[in-house]
């Protein structure tokens, strides 16, 4: 397939790799809508954040610090609620929880947009640091928040192809510190495997309801969440980007199409890529791992300083 195919093929959704954020919303009217987005102030998250304003929605955007928040925030036209939220730091999570609740918001849809790469060789309270920032993080965000979700409500985890690069054998549990050492991306894709797995199983725990949770792969975009990778990396991704990847418009396209779309008003469960159901890993529909996952990070979360 050429350059020009990819960008302009279209799946079911009549949406596909070269569509934006704000084509997939066109026409679309979000007011009275409230979505939280976390990492809303780079990158995929503030594209989002720009969008969901412009069609009405009132976004609550998180950052690491309130400051951040509201830089990001100032930046849009539309409503807005700026909070912190550091992923990293279970006292910051259970502050943005509490604030929504204090704040008596009500909550649409959940974007958990933010996330790290690139920092295998650290940890955050003895567990490696991208399983506890993208995971647990997220994990205690939306938990603490199921109870602020609408009727309807969706839950949009943007995990990444790079879940395929997770250990053959899934959920390393017996090894979330990180110690056995593996590589840069197997490490990010580790955690991207369990943010698809937390999708999957919080859906498994919608039914019955009409709410949704689904996970998503944004596409492969030069964005600030490779900051810390390998500088020579990254040089080199850098001169390709244009050739190569997609623009952040193009990148904000699929969480945003997957937690607005009336067209997905009852779809759960699922990995979209370019705006249409894509397949993972076969062990992303491993409904016993995705359990054990979820109910060790309820015991992680429970250990954890108050």
């Amino acid at each position: 397939m050429s350059l020009y195919e990819l960008f302009t093929s279209k799946g079911r959704s009549g949406f596909g790799y070269g569509s934006t954020a704000e084509q997939v919303t066109a026409g679309l009217s979000l007011d009275g809508k409230t979505v939280l987005v976390t990492g809303c102030t780079s990158g995929l998250g503030q594209e989002a954040l720009r969008v969901l304003t412009m069609r009405g929605a009132v976004v609550v955007g998180t950052a690491r610090t309130l400051q951040k928040a509201q830089a990001a925030c100032n930046a849009v036209t539309g409503k807005t609620v700026p909070l912190a939220c550091e992923l990293s730091d279970p006292a910051s999570v259970k502050a943005c929880v509490a604030e929504v609740k204090r704040l008596g918001l009500t909550l649409d849809a959940i974007i958990c947009n933010a996330g790290i790469m690139g920092i295998q060789t650290e940890q955050a309270f003895g567990y490696e640091k991208q399983f506890f920032t993208n995971h647990i993080g997220h994990f205690m965000l939306v938990t603490g928040l199921l109870g602020q979700l609408t009727e309807t409500g969706r839950v949009v985890m943007v995990s990444s192809n790079a879940h395929t690069m997770a250990p053959k054998d899934g959920i390393q549990f017996d090894d979330l510190a990180g110690t056995r050492g593996k590589a840069d991306m197997a490490t990010y894709g580790h955690s991207k495997l369990a943010n698809l797995l937390f999708a999957k199983e919080l859906s498994r725990r919608f039914a019955g309801t009409k709410k949704t949770a689904n996970a998503v792969h944004p596409g492969v975009i030069h964005t600030n969440l490779g900051r810390n990778t390998n500088p020579v990396f990254m040089f080199f991704f850098g001169l390709l980007g244009p050739l190569m990847l997609k623009s952040v418009a193009q990148g904000a396209a699929t969480e945003v199409f997957v937690a607005t779309s009336p067209s997905l008003a009852t779809t759960s469960g699922e990995y979209f890529a370019d705006c249409n159901v894509a397949k993972a890993r076969v062990d992303a529909d491993d409904a016993v791992m995705a359990r054990r996952l979820w109910e060790v990070s309820e015991r992680i979360v429970a250990d954890l300083p108050a």
